[in-house]
């Protein structure tokens, strides 16, 4: 029988996606599945991206132009200038999601063997998209006890060889909701300026801050504006994940030219759903408003039920809509197998997603999960109960 490749045996599975089997078959057994393990947000997508698409007036179901159209590009610009990011058109490319814009900046920057250090715990698909690209991913560990905290510069350091082409941070943080400080920011600009490194940061969680702080763009610091790549996506910021439309940013033109040959290998960016991210370019800021304030009560709510159960550490996020809990258990993936297998409450159960899969170092993560806070209140109060019920429950701690 011919052979796979090595590199698509190498290719990990999403801890996020794995036990979906194991989900479906408990749905068919009729038990209800309260999903906590994906960052699908139940809030309302903006009417004014859907009336878009719903009132076109396309006649011919075209190509688009490979770096995304003009006009989309040109309001994304001008959405970032109301961030204070000074970028222009010709600085973007609007990409199939925000995973497709990671893996045309892994491809444009690094070569087979060439390394990518990043903070983790961190977003599952970065192994993926750097095993594709036959890059190595260098973690530098970040831990719970310190909230998940940019790790000093001197463990960065100490990790920087000949094959390092760039340090690549999530901010805020998927999966830790960590959101990097000013000073956090500066520190790793300096670094990578000092080194000549590409500094990627994945955005797209920008609009999701709490407790008063504000979101720092790496795009920010012009010391570094040849350094400096952005990932960026409309899936979260307007509840559109399925338009798959998002968008990588720098001020290199270098990069951004090599970028778009890996845009034109795949043609263009697909067309009904820039109409509608164009359109949702235009949601008023109220509704951002009112998104962050229900994140936020659903985030103070979730951390407050987590720590009243026994045995539980969790990290307290201040952006994005995710945080790690770290259980009173050995095995993690057999904790969120065995839930959705063996137990329920009410004819209820939860799915999460075990936390080993967002680690590159083996062994670490064993012992915790992601929670997703995209569920209303009663959803999560419920999910939180079940949680409780199943740790005192298993048996295979």
């Amino acid at each position: 029988m011919p052979s796979i490749s090595n590199k698509g045996g190498n290719m990990p599975q999403s801890p996020i996606r794995k036990l979906v089997p194991f989900a479906e078959a408990a749905k068919k057994r009729g038990t209800q599945v309260i999903h906590l393990n994906i960052g699908q947000p139940d809030i309302k997508t903006p009417q004014i991206a859907l009336d878009a698409v719903k009132n076109n007036t396309v006649s011919v179901l075209a190509y688009s132009r490979t770096e995304g159209s003009e006009t989309y590009r040109d309001k994304i610009a001008q959405y970032y200038a109301k961030h204070q990011i000074e970028v222009d058109a010709s600085d973007i490319i609007v990409t199939t999601g925000g995973s497709e814009a990671l893996s045309f900046v892994m491809g444009s920057i690094a070569d087979a063997g060439d390394e990518v250090i990043i903070p983790e715990p961190f977003y599952a698909n970065y192994n993926g998209f750097a095993t594709a690209n036959g890059v190595t991913v260098v973690p530098v560990v970040s831990k719970i006890e310190e909230n998940f905290a940019l790790p000093p510069i001197a463990d960065f350091e100490k990790l920087i060889s000949e094959k390092t082409k760039a340090i690549l941070i999530c901010n805020p943080g998927n999966p830790t909701g960590y959101l990097y400080s000013a000073e956090e920011i500066a520190k790793l600009a300096e670094l990578v300026k000092k080194h000549d490194l590409f500094l990627v940061a994945d955005e797209v969680y920008r609009e999701f801050t709490y407790e008063g702080r504000t979101h720092q763009s790496i795009l920010t610091h012009d010391s570094i504006a040849d350094n400096a790549i952005v990932v960026d996506s409309v899936s979260k910021r307007y509840s559109m994940c399925g338009a798959r439309i998002g968008c990588l940013v720098s001020k290199n033109k270098e990069l951004i030219a090599t970028a778009l040959k890996f845009a034109q290998a795949r043609l263009s960016p697909p067309t009904y759903a820039q109409i509608a991210s164009e359109a949702a370019l235009d949601t008023p800021e109220s509704y951002f408003t009112d998104v962050i304030e229900e994140y936020d009560q659903r985030r103070k709510l979730l951390i407050s039920e987590l720590e009243k159960i026994d045995g539980i550490k969790v990290g307290k996020p201040s952006g994005a809509f995710y945080c790690i809990a770290e259980l009173p258990i050995a095995d993690a993936d057999h904790f969120a197998q065995w839930l959705l297998e063996s137990f329920e409450v009410d004819g209820e159960t939860v799915m999460v997603a075990p936390a080993a899969g967002f680690y590159a170092s083996p062994g670490l993560g064993k012992n915790q999960i992601r929670i997703a806070y995209v569920l209303e209140e009663k959803q999560l109060l419920k999910a939180v109960r079940i949680l409780a019920e199943g740790l005192t429950a298993y048996t295979g701690k």
